[in-house]
């Protein structure tokens, strides 16, 4: 196997450059990082979907590395990157598969935890994300392109190389403690699941879950993860009081569909079973139909609905497929590998749902597209709702009861 230096797409090989710049022609065995640079300047207006589509699977990954139970097919360089490797054969006979492909946790000594939007489009204002990076692998997930902001890939990167934030719970409690701090509800799992199989050995979420639970903060929880059934404890605790609500995320109640688009999360069946057992517990759990894929998942938005309602969900939501950035062309790879015979089918109801583009980021329709299309789904899910009671207004998070609790140090007042 060699590997050869690429820049979006251009061949650092001698009778190339002398196509490209011929003016590089004596400088390719002194300056190759330089020519790199210039060629990337020159080429920078390309779009991004070049990039991607110009680099096979084969050329992004070695021959030999076995990729198993994986969304992404393909691992190019994120956007910002000038280089990245292409791998190629040299004639060396290799046995397909022979190394299979880890997943890797690295660990991230964060300044601040908490994160703010202004996004009018999300029903909160702050989050919390204890990991970068997720192994469930959901080829849709509009969260991959944030990989690129670390040097890393938004393909098989990803699902593959995660960073956990171990001192998350400590600077919750601290950034809580703030004088100024002013309890509104905090999401966590809005970017990547807090319950993917690696909480299981860093707990990250469960102690920044234990730190909520002190101050008696309101928190409201998106997940795919079986782990948080660990966690009924508090999460019980918490909804007694008020503070607490579970959106579980079920796309398709096709086995081999939801394998095929999530390959390590758990099972439509088995998400139902949490949403049973959260209800059980006395949290209230909504079940999330997101994202709804035009032309391979929309015709089950009734039945989704009807099982949530089934297993004890009490209201339900719903988000269009998103295809930001490096998700497009990782998406469209997956369906061409797929399911080739829906490929112009699916992306044309997304184009028609975004102005002829494979997305669209203007608050308003981002989340659900716009169009002939887009408001058949908007009403099928409002009629399955209503006619299942998921659709009542659910009672507001407390904020009320917060409260930072004494710590070794502190001085009481002396008129409480």
């Amino acid at each position: 196997m060699q590997l050869s230096t690429i820049c979006r797409g251009f061949t650092f090989q001698n009778a190339t450059l002398a196509v490209l710049q011929p003016t590089y022609s004596d400088e390719i065995r002194t300056n190759p990082l330089q020519i790199c640079h210039d060629l990337y300047k020159s080429v920078a207006i390309v779009p991004l979907m070049f990039h991607y589509f110009f680099m096979s699977e084969s050329e992004t990954i070695p021959s030999d590395l076995r990729i198993g139970a994986r969304g992404a097919r393909s691992n190019a360089a994120g956007r910002y990157e000038a280089t990245e490797t292409r791998y190629e054969p040299d004639g060396w006979a290799q046995e397909a598969g022979d190394h299979p492909l880890r997943t890797h946790v690295t660990t991230e000594v964060a300044r601040r935890i908490i994160t703010y939007n202004r996004s009018p489009d999300l029903p909160f204002d702050r989050s919390i994300n204890p990991y970068r990076g997720c192994e469930h692998g959901c080829i849709y997930c509009f969260a991959r392109p944030t990989h690129a902001w670390l040097g890393l890939s938004p393909g098989l990167d990803f699902e593959t190389r995660l960073i956990a934030r171990p001192n998350a719970a400590a600077l919750l409690e601290a950034e809580l403690r703030h004088p100024r701090y002013v309890p509104r509800p905090i999401a966590i799992g809005t970017n990547t699941d807090p319950y993917q199989p690696i909480e299981r050995s860093h707990a990250i979420t469960r102690a920044c879950l234990e730190v909520l639970r002190r101050f008696r903060h309101p928190v409201a929880i998106v997940t795919k993860g079986t782990l948080i059934e660990r966690d009924l404890d508090i999460l019980s605790d918490m909804a007694s009081q008020g503070l607490v609500r579970v959106g579980i995320s079920v796309t398709s109640l096709d086995a081999d569909l939801a394998r095929k688009l999530e390959p390590r999360a758990p099972t439509p069946a088995r998400r139902l079973a949490i949403i049973r057992a959260l209800s059980r517990a006395g949290v209230p759990v909504r079940i999330m139909t997101s994202p709804v894929i035009p032309g391979l998942t929309d015709h089950e938005i009734e039945a989704l609905l009807a099982a949530g309602r089934d297993a004890g969900a009490d209201a339900a939501s719903w988000i269009m497929l998103r295809l930001p950035l490096e998700v497009a062309p990782l998406f469209q790879d997956w369906l061409q590998d797929h399911y080739p015979d829906r490929v112009n089918r699916v992306m044309n109801r997304v184009r028609e749902m975004h102005g002829g583009k494979d997305y669209e980021a203007d608050w308003g329709r981002r989340m659900r597209g716009s169009g002939v299309y887009a408001r058949l789904i908007a009403r099928r899910f409002e009629a399955a709702a209503a006619r299942l009671g998921l659709n009542a207004d659910q009672p507001a998070l407390r904020t009320d009861l917060f409260d930072r609790p004494f710590e070794r140090g502190d001085q009481m007042s002396l008129f409480g």
